[in-house]
């Protein structure tokens, strides 16, 4: 393994923008290259304009309209020439010193996936709302119950791909709905899947999040559709 490709799905994040890659620039890499890719998904607050003077230094690619967190990444993916895919979003949810452990077990072949859990309490965890701790709870079940997982986390952010075993696999969800449709992928291509606990510092509505109940209700169908789709 050589590089790491980040990707960083990006609208309106002004306010956390720089501070995110600081956080990725220092975060630990185990010695892998790192290639940083970006996409802003026609953000309105100033990201998109500032995002044009960084693109010296990193990989950055443009939406002409927004169409979510999965295309986004789909975006990115089509870009990325790493020999493993992180996803980072660009709030401070999560912090990338966590990073070191997700790509160990690539590094060491012992997985070809490995997701960073919140819910193990092994890691600072910021109290979730009530609304999407319960909804986390029953999508994460659901997914064990269809793909017969034992996941605790299914709708983490913090997820790492071996990039070969990707290949095959195409993503069709625009929206927040990627993480179900990415997951039961990759159960159904019979991934080694790790989970390992991570730090999470959730934000309110009135910090700047955006997912919402109806994401939830997006997900749970997601999850019944690519079980016995494509």
């Amino acid at each position: 393994m050589k590089k790491v490709s980040i990707i960083v799905p990006v609208y309106n994040e002004i306010n956390t923008l720089d501070v995110i890659l600081a956080k990725i620039e220092d975060a630990p890499f185990g010695g892998l290259e790192k290639e940083i890719i970006l996409v802003d998904d026609m953000s309105t607050d100033g990201t998109r304009e500032h995002l044009k003077e960084l693109e010296n230094k990193y990989k950055i690619l443009y939406h002409d309209q927004n169409q979510g967190k999965g295309a986004a990444i789909r975006t990115a993916m089509a870009q990325m020439t790493g020999d493993i895919m992180v996803i980072q979003d660009a709030d401070l949810e999560y912090d990338p010193v966590d990073y070191q452990e997700l790509l160990q077990l690539i590094i060491d072949d012992k997985a070809d996936v490995v997701y960073g859990s919140r819910l193990t309490g092994a890691k600072p965890s910021r109290s979730f709302m009530f609304t999407h701790w319960l909804g986390n709870k029953v999508l994460t079940l659901t997914t064990n119950i269809l793909y017969g997982a034992t996941l605790t986390d299914m709708e983490t952010c913090y997820k790492a791909f071996k990039t070969e075993f990707l290949q095959g696999i195409t993503i069709k969800s625009d929206r927040f709905d990627f993480e179900p449709e990415i997951t039961a992928k990759v159960l159904k291509k019979r991934a080694r899947l790790y989970e390992l606990p991570i730090s999470y510092y959730g934000r309110e509505y009135t910090e700047g999040k955006k997912i919402t109940w109806l994401d939830g209700f997006h997900a749970l169908w997601a999850l019944v559709k690519f079980r016995f789709t494509d």
